[in-house]
């Protein structure tokens, strides 16, 4: 499903050229679960962006559902975001002019699908919200924006789902159950996940660990699948 070929990622700063990522590749397979973990400023989330084809590599190549992003321009990398991708990110990223509901619906209307609200509904009852559909993001609770967020990024039965630190800003207690949701959700669908943590327990949930260390991949370590 993903493969990225010997990546490396640099970029400007005041002391010189900076390494943030050096010769990585990897693969991961359709419906994996694969954690990227590895001390702070290791390179974990630019590895994702580029995964996502939401960045370019200084140099090598990145390959989505058989697509190599790194050959396309920014409108090809966003089509084929659009046809593949679901993201969660650490902040959820909810629009805060829209209700729950609406947040969730976002993704059906943009693709012109004419039943966004009911099936909206369906994915905010899948998570456990049914009832919060009218409430805007500032009603809701860290892990019930969270799971709105899932649900939006679910809603396109994306083959991949990229998550960066889903649980960063929840409590321990809201982000085991979101943690459930996900991987309920994941082997449910199939869909390949892969996220950025640096919780422990969250990592040892997949099926593999891919470990960053100064830009460079030195361990791919095996997890407790599910």
């Amino acid at each position: 499903m993903i493969r990225g070929e010997r990546l490396s990622k640099e970029v400007s700063s005041p002391e010189g050229r900076l390494t943030i990522l050096d010769d990585v590749s990897l693969e991961i397979a359709s419906g994996e679960a694969v954690a990227i973990v590895g001390p702070s400023g290791s390179g974990k989330s630019t590895l994702l962006g580029l995964l996502a084809g939401l960045d370019l590599p200084t140099r090598g190549r990145v390959f989505l559902a058989g697509t190599e992003l790194t050959a396309l321009d920014e409108d090809g990398r966003a089509a084929a975001r659009a046809a593949h991708v679901g993201f969660v990110f650490q902040n959820f990223q909810l629009l805060p002019a829209l209700t729950a509901l609406e947040n969730v619906m976002l993704p059906f209307e943009l693709a012109g699908i004419e039943d966004s609200r009911d099936r909206a509904r369906q994915l905010l009852t899948r998570v456990g919200l049914e009832r919060r559909g009218a409430h805007y993001p500032r009603q809701l609770s860290g892990g019930e924006q969270q799971r709105v967020a899932l649900a939006r990024a679910f809603a396109r039965e994306p083959d991949v789902l990229f998550a960066d630190e889903p649980t960063g800003n929840l409590d321990r207690l809201t982000g085991e159950h979101v943690v459930e949701l996900l991987f309920s959700l994941n082997a449910s669908r199939r869909t390949t996940l892969v996220l950025v943590t640096h919780e422990e327990h969250l990592a040892g949930r997949c099926h593999r660990e891919l470990i960053l260390d100064g830009g460079r991949l030195s361990i791919a370590g095996a997890g407790a699948p599910g």
